[in-house]
């Protein structure tokens, strides 16, 4: 399955009084990196939220934006000092008994007293709202893989155009090459009846200079190693875990196979088919960038 690295994936969730909104988006990079941005009092998230992406995401510079917001009522605790209450009752009633001041206590009388009423914000629910953003977070993840994929497949079927190029090219070599041995060994016996006009030609020396020509310009191994390299890579695009970096290490060995090919070949029509092969390999190797 391929994945591209870029992507992207949003998610809101709301429950037990919490609303969560989860922003994920991941650039290409070769190792590891997440930064997210939680709201603030909100800082025990960020290794929990690390943590989570790390087992989804392998590699990549991941950025992640989180809002919460919690109903406020639900937080405040409003305490009542009884016995100051009862202090200041017993006063006015003294007041009022000793001094005929009238009590007309009420209780607003006390609203704006701090020593009455204290009013405290509790501690949010760290866990009711760490599972409220892990929810969140696991749905924006969801929809940045399935985002993923979608690019994944228009990055397979590219590449396989690209691929079925590199055979193509790479047959007319093979079918090329045993012909190059044989012009040659034609080429080299005219020359030799040339230089030596009607004197006997040594055939078997002919024979040995084409079997050195041909030696040297052999690419059997090479081929063959090509043709492996590019199962290889084929095989990769249904394994189900990252392959950026194995495709990255095949295209380069691809690579390598085709530069041996074009460094042994004198033949102008295989430098051709060479030259395309590198161009193709080329293109994979800018996809291959992509793909996680």
């Amino acid at each position: 399955m391929i994945r591209s690295m870029t992507g992207y994936g949003h998610a809101k969730v709301a429950t037990d009084g919490i609303n969560v909104a989860f922003e994920i988006k991941r650039v290409n990079h070769r190792f590891f990196e997440c930064s997210t941005r939680v709201p603030r009092n909100y800082g025990f998230l960020d290794e929990k939220l690390k943590s989570f992406l790390k087992d989804k995401v392998s590699r990549g510079k991941l950025e992640c934006f989180v809002q919460v917001e919690a109903e406020e009522q639900e937080n405040v605790l409003v305490t009542l000092n009884k016995s100051l209450v009862k202090g200041y009752m017993d006063a006015f009633e003294e007041l009022e008994n000793q001094f005929g001041i009238k009590n007309d206590v009420t209780a607003t009388t006390f609203f704006s007293s701090n020593e009455v009423f204290s009013i405290h914000k509790q501690a949010e629910d760290e866990e009711k709202i760490l599972f409220a953003v892990l929810a969140a977070a696991q749905q924006a993840v969801e929809k940045f893989i399935e985002m993923r994929e979608v690019e994944g497949a228009k990055l397979l079927d590219d590449m396989q155009t690209h691929i079925a190029e590199i055979t193509r090219n790479l047959a007319f070599v093979e079918a090329r090459s045993p012909v190059t041995v044989k012009e040659y060994y034609v080429k080299i016996k005219a020359r030799m009846k040339e230089l030596t006009e009607d004197a006997k030609i040594d055939e078997q020396r002919i024979i040995n200079e084409a079997a050195i020509f041909a030696d040297r310009v052999a690419i059997d191994e090479e081929t063959v190693r090509l043709h492996s390299h590019l199962a290889q890579l084929d095989e990769l695009f249904s394994v189900q875990e990252p392959i950026g970096r194995k495709m990255d290490f095949l295209v380069q060995e691809i690579n390598r196979e085709a530069n041996t090919i074009g460094s042994k070949s004198q033949d102008i029509e295989i430098a051709r088919c060479v030259v395309n092969i590198k161009s193709e390999i080329e293109k994979i190797r800018e996809q291959v960038q992509n793909i996680e």
